[in-house]
Order: structure tokens, then sequence, then C-alpha cells
């Protein structure tokens, strides 16, 4: 947990990513630019229907589909139609290159009250979205079960990801810096690595990664639906979906029909202030985290009050940055990083984390405590399993989040932001590691223009959580428009997996009524 870090909780917030490791290839699909189909383009496009792909069960287990919704999931796979839609690399110049966007289609149930096509926008960007409709709604809960009675759902792997055309940066992955507490001279060094490394990307296909914006997702989706005949397109939205479908709804706001965007992304694309707002409110977060185990001191030991606990937390987080404790069980060493990581969870893992904060404090063998262990010893990319699809495509997040980056900072600035930024947040700073994603990155910026709309928006921001921050649900309600749906909770994108929210949600593409918000993820016990 130390510069690698940074970068994966702006992942996880749903903007960024690690670049991809030396001679990563493209998953199975339509890989690479090569892939991509020279000449004009025939105007509007059909879906080029084929078979779906088939999947082990092993496959399925690694996409967290448990083996009792095996056969559930094997049945709604028999329904799904799968397919490609022809769409110009350049939408400025739609008579040139063209490249192949994935498509599926979960046809409503009940086709004479049917309500028309709802589209599932993944998070990322460059998370797949291929099987969302059975992933997102079909087998996500029987609430969300509903809406494929009445809609189509409709899933799409974005341009760059997954068995849409892509590409692949032959860079070598920067960081994990040495454990304990980040020097400058270590900072320096990490910073001219990641410049080599978005210098090599960048140059390494421009004419496609150029391409790679939100605002030429939305157009290509906006050919799924002209496709797929459809007059509009409702849309269901996930972290950097939710950005994705403000930038659709701007767009083409004439095809647009309900919409709900859950853990909302802010208006604006600046990775510098994005870091910012997320570490404070990770920090925020962690208060309630330090009320709560303030009320299990017994249990725990970390303090009586919150203050307490907050104290013997950041004082945790300072000695494990001077002494980093190498432990034979785990991949890499406990630094100050590590224990921060486990300071700003989420309240579903408030439990585990909180015991292994306790495990550390008294630590003192060779292998790690056991919830230590368990939570710190995943490694940080596994081998895929034979078969399986892309989830993310880590090239075409980083193209993504840098090209709209209108930040780009310098190593000065970053790294004066980075120590401020650690000062204020004794508890979950350390988690962060210093804005050097986009530095340098070497095509031009492009951000879209977002504008109000008048159609049905509800923005789901929930109060509590760092990736997608309350405020900016607000920020984006008065850029956009819409109605603000309030989650009681911290935790990312939880609404439509909690079954009372995601009744409110169905209803609301059934009958464009919502109410103010709902009680999200329930507290620990």
């Amino acid at each position: 947990m130390t510069y690698r870090t940074s970068l994966t909780a702006l992942a996880l917030a749903g903007l960024v990513a690690l670049p991809s490791p030396a001679g990563a290839t493209a998953d199975a699909g339509l890989n690479a630019s090569a892939a991509a189909n020279p000449g004009p383009s025939s105007g509007v496009s059909s879906v080029e229907w084929r078979s779906c792909p088939d999947y082990s069960d092993e496959v399925l287990l690694s996409l967290r589909v448990t083996e009792e919704q095996i056969p559930a999931f094997r049945a709604l796979m028999k329904r799904l139609e799968c397919g490609t839609v022809s769409v110009p690399l350049n939408h400025r110049d739609p008579g040139g290159r063209t490249i192949d966007i994935a498509v599926t289609r979960l046809a409503a149930t009940d086709g004479a009250r049917r309500l028309g096509a709802l589209a599932v926008l993944p998070g990322g960007p460059g998370n797949s979205g291929y099987l969302d409709p059975i992933l997102r709604a079909a087998l996500r809960n029987p609430e969300m079960a509903r809406l494929n009675e009445r809609y189509d759902v409709i899933g799409f792997d974005p341009r760059g990801v997954g068995y849409s055309t892509k590409v692949a940066c032959p860079v070598s992955p920067v960081g994990p810096q040495k454990p304990g507490t980040l020097t400058e001279e270590a900072a320096r060094e990490i910073y001219d690595a990641q410049v080599a490394a978005n210098q090599q990307c960048g140059r390494s296909d421009p004419a496609f990664l150029g391409q790679l914006t939100t605002e030429n997702v939305a157009k290509d989706l906006d050919l799924v639906r002209t496709a797929l005949g459809e007059r509009t397109l409702n849309l269901l939205g996930f972290s950097w979906g939710t950005y994705l479908g403000m930038v659709y709804r701007s767009r083409f706001p004439e095809h647009t029909g309900r919409a709900f965007l859950d853990s909302v992304a802010p208006p604006w694309t600046r990775l510098d202030q994005h870091m910012k707002d997320s570490a404070e409110a990770a920090e925020r977060d962690f208060g309630r985290m330090a009320a709560w185990l303030a009320r299990r001191d017994d249990t725990y030991g970390l303090g009586a009050t919150a203050r307490q606990v907050r104290e013997e937390v950041a004082k945790l987080v300072r000695a494990y940055d001077t002494n980093p404790k190498t432990y034979t069980d785990l991949q890499r060493p406990v630094d100050g990083s590590a224990v921060a990581d486990l300071a700003r969870r989420n309240s579903t893992e408030w439990t585990r984390a909180s015991r292994a904060l306790a495990e550390l404090r008294t630590a003192t063998g060779t292998t790690a405590p056991p919830t230590v262990r368990e939570l710190l010893g995943a490694p940080m990319t596994g081998t895929p399993v034979p078969g399986a699809p892309e989830t993310l495509n880590r090239t075409m997040n980083l193209a993504v989040a840098c090209n709209e980056d209108g930040s780009r900072a310098g190593f000065d600035t970053a790294w004066r932001d980075y120590q401020r930024l650690v000062k204020r947040h004794p508890a979950t700073g350390r988690s962060w590691g210093p804005g050097f994603m986009c530095a340098r990155w070497p095509l031009p910026v492009q951000q879209a223009t977002l504008k109000r709309g008048g159609g049905p928006l509800v923005l789901a921001g929930h109060l509590h959580e760092f990736m997608s921050v309350y405020d900016w649900t607000l920020q984006t309600r008065r850029a956009v428009g819409g109605t603000v749906y309030t989650v009681a909770d911290d935790v990312h994108v939880s609404t439509t997996r909690v079954p009372e929210c995601a009744a409110d949600v169905v209803k609301y593409f059934e009958t464009g009524r919502i109410g103010g918000g709902c009680e999200g993820s329930p507290m620990p016990s």
C-alpha cells in the first residue's frame, strides 16, 4: 500500500487504474487496434448478432457468481443475445476507420407491458459491462430481477474494453515504492518512472488512445441505441458510468429516457481535486468508525473515546512507517500505508478491519496475524482464469482518465499536495500516494461539456462514502439538474445490492416516481 495505493484508490473510485504489466495482451474477443476495420462506415449500423460466449463454472466463480447461482446464470445466458455494433473510431470522421462495440441484450419477459430498453453503464472507466444485464440486474436480487420484466436490459463493453476493439500499452507497472515513509527522493523516482510510462503508452497508438474519452463512449452508445431500433435509452449508471450518463444525457437529451445514477461522479474531471475531496471524505468516515470502535473498546482495545481511537490509529500509522514489518506469509511488508488502508475501509468491513488493527497493535511473530493476512495478503493481480472475460482494461482506464484530466500536476505541486494530505489526515492519509498518474501524458486534454436537461434523472449519493463524495452529487445536480436520492451509508454503488433500495430503483423505472432515499447497507452490529 504505497504509491500503488493512490492509483488503486482512484480506480476504486471509478476514475483511474494502474498501467498494464509488460507484455500484457488484450483479452479474447476483438483484440488490439489491428482488429479495427479499415475503410468507410456504412452510416447507420445494425447489430451483428452472434453466439454468446460459453463460460465454465470456474470462470463464473471468478466473476463472483456463487455455486447456488450458477444454474440461474446459465438459464439467463440462454436468453442473452450477444452481438457487435460498428462505430467510427473518430466520430468527427464517420467515413474513416471503424471499431466494434460488443453489445448484449436480455429481452423483457413481459413483452405485452414492455416499457423500453435500459442500458447499464459500467464503472471504471475501463470496466466491462457485457454481462451486466445478468450480473447487475437479473441475478443481483429478486427486486432487481423485476427490472427485466418490462425492460430489455442492455449491456456493452465500452471502446477499449473486453470484447470491444481495444489496445494494451506495452509498459511496466510503476511502483510500488519501498516500504515506510515516502521521501522526496523516492517520490521523484516514482514520478520519473510514471512520466516515462505515460510517454511510452500515449505514443504507442495515439490514433486509438486519443479517441478514448467519455464523450466518444456516449456517442458509441447512441449508435448502439440506433442499431437496436430504440427511440430512447433509459440509463442505469454506476460510478464512472454516472459520468457517462451525464455526458450522454447532455449530448442526446431527445434520446434519453429515465436515468438513475448510483454513486455520482463529479461534474468535472480533475484528478487532483478528486483525490483531495476523496481523502477528506475518507478521514471523515473514519470518524464514524472511530466512534463505533470506542463503543467496543472491550473487544478491540483501541480506545474508549473516538478521539483516543483516532490518536491510537494515527500512532500505529507512524509506528509502521518508521519500522515496517515483514511477515513471511505476506507478499509485501506492512507499513503505515497498509494501516491507513485498514482505517478507511467502509462499514461492511469495520469488524474485520478493526480486528486487523488490533492485531497489528500487539503483533510480535514472523507470520502475519490471521485477519491481517486475510485483508492484506491477497495479491494485487491474480492470474486470470482461462476463458474469463476481461473485467477491467487498464489501458482504457489510464487513457480516459488522462485524456480528460484537467490538472496533470508537475512534481513540485503534486508532492506539496501529498504532504499536505498526509498531514491533514493522520489516520487515512497514508493510504493515498502523490497524484502522479497523468504526469506528462502526451495526448491533449479533452473534456466533455455538460448541460442541464429536463428529462427524469435521479442522482443517488451515499452520505458517507469517499469513492464518490456526497457533495459531488449536489454539484452534479447544480450542473445538470435532477433529483437527489440520499443513501445513508458509506458503501460504493450499494443501492441495487440492498433489496429495500433496489425496490425504489425498480419502482422509479416503472413509474417515474421515487422517494428521497434509503438506509443502504446496514451498520455492523
